[in-house]
């Protein structure tokens, strides 16, 4: 009788969850620069690791989701936590507070080629993941050496690498920025084949494809439907288009309703609006072609340029 008592008073006694400390900007600005990102007291069980519902976990098996949506729904839970570095254009491209995210102005950019052609980039992943879910970016890394001049490489001493890691996120800068060059992976919810490739794709150079200087001959903006402060998000780059075609198929083409407020399309594909668009899971064929003609040189390389 005592001890069933004991459970009852247990049971309504409330939970007082412990306060973990809440980082200034200036340390999170700074441990972002590091590619540390911000693991203090309980913030990381909470917020880092687990805090964001995304139906599914990453690798399990189960169809992959489509990139565009994928990413933007992690990124707008990362959105509602204090985790706000690096700061994020275009839903995922991370940005240096002083610069932007527009074409890189030199070929800096571009990650560097061998004198057979060949592009190798260092890279190392993170430990923090799981055996499943290294398999599943080593997976989407080497899917790049299969069709195009572009490999990426285990890291040995390099100054300019990609680190891999699982911050608060879906996200990658634009082109080669050297050093330490964080591409985040968020272990709930990022970790799958399309996004990898896409984060990837940012990280090669390439934008999203409804940001493209061109776009407006393909898709009418209907910022009308726009969220509130994120109009910034349709705004058009000065892209190189590498002379290809407007691809609605695109990994790198967001959703129609992407950023919406109302549930209503925010992206219209014309002249005819009901061409599928952000539903792609892998990279088109325009996407392996543009990665060819920015980096590979025909005659230079063994595997065709498309």
């Amino acid at each position: 009788m005592k001890l069933l008592l004991l459970c009852a008073v247990l049971a309504v006694l409330p939970v007082t969850p412990s306060a973990g400390p809440v980082p200034s900007r200036a340390r999170m600005a700074k441990s972002w620069r590091l590619g540390k990102g911000w693991h203090g007291g309980s913030w990381e069980k909470k917020h880092h690791l687990g805090w964001y519902n995304m139906q599914k976990e990453s690798g399990s098996g189960e169809e992959d989701p489509e990139p565009s949506t994928q990413i933007l729904k992690v990124n707008e839970a990362a959105g509602k936590s204090p985790f706000g570095w690096p700061p994020l254009e275009f839903g995922d491209i991370a940005v240096d507070p002083l610069g932007n995210a527009d074409r890189c102005a030199s070929d800096r950019c571009r990650w560097p080629s061998a004198a057979n052609g060949q592009v190798m980039v260092p890279f190392e992943i993170s430990p923090n993941y799981s055996p499943n879910e290294r398999a599943v970016i080593t997976n989407a890394i080497q899917s790049f050496a299969t069709r195009t001049c572009v490999s990426f490489r285990p890291r040995t001493n390099e100054r300019d690498y990609l680190f891999i890691e699982p911050q608060n996120g879906c996200w990658s800068f634009i082109g080669r920025t050297g050093g330490r060059q964080v591409v985040s992976l968020q272990r709930n919810g990022c970790v799958f084949t399309g996004t990898v490739q896409h984060e990837l794709l940012h990280a090669l150079g390439f934008h999203h494809e409804q940001n493209r200087s061109d776009r407006d001959d393909f898709v009418t903006i209907l910022l009308q439907n726009v969220m509130p402060g994120m109009e910034h998000n349709f705004r058009k780059v000065n892209t190189n288009n590498l002379g290809t075609r407007y691809d609605y198929a695109s990994i790198m083409h967001y959703s129609r309703n992407a950023f919406s407020r109302n549930g209503s399309p925010t992206i219209l594909p014309k002249p005819d609006p009901n061409v599928p668009i952000g539903q792609s899971r892998q990279f088109t064929e325009t996407d392996i072609t543009k990665i060819n003609m920015l980096y590979c040189s025909r005659g230079t390389h063994s595997r065709p340029l498309l």
